[in-house]
């Protein structure tokens, strides 16, 4: 079975988390600046196997989209051409990074670490990827 593979698109940097290959663990893997993300993905699915992209959906407090899924719309066509076949599931990313900054509160971190933005979107990665785990084992 192969991994699932979250994406928490952003316009500068992109967070990213993973499963095991058992699909029981989300991992954050790191985040990268967005106009690498693409040639990040091909390598990493040279060396893994995916099976599901999951892609963040960004919507406003009603529901509605937001102002970034213009810049994640045209993301997600290109993923279905780069990787034909696999599955790209979309999933709501409200509250994601309050979360993340919450959950690294929690943890622990220190308020120099919590303005790391880098760390959040992988954070926010992660919970989108915990998230829809859930959703999909019921």
């Amino acid at each position: 079975m192969g991994r699932i593979l979250a994406i928490d698109y952003g316009i500068k940097r992109t967070g990213i988390a993973v499963s095991d290959p058992e699909r029981i663990i989300a991992t954050g893997l790191g985040t990268v600046e967005t106009p690498r993300l693409e040639a990040f993905l091909r390598e990493y699915c040279r060396k893994e196997e995916v099976d599901v992209f999951v892609v963040g959906e960004a919507r406003r407090l009603s529901g509605e989209w937001s102002e970034s899924m213009r810049y994640i719309e045209p993301f997600v066509e290109r993923l279905k051409v780069l990787f034909a076949g696999k599955p790209v599931e979309r999933i709501d990313e409200r509250f994601t990074s309050k979360m993340a900054f919450q959950a690294m509160i929690d943890g622990g971190l220190g308020k120099k670490q919590r303005r790391n933005k880098a760390l959040i979107d992988q954070v926010s990665a992660t919970i989108m990827l915990q998230d829809w785990m859930r959703r999909i084992e019921n």
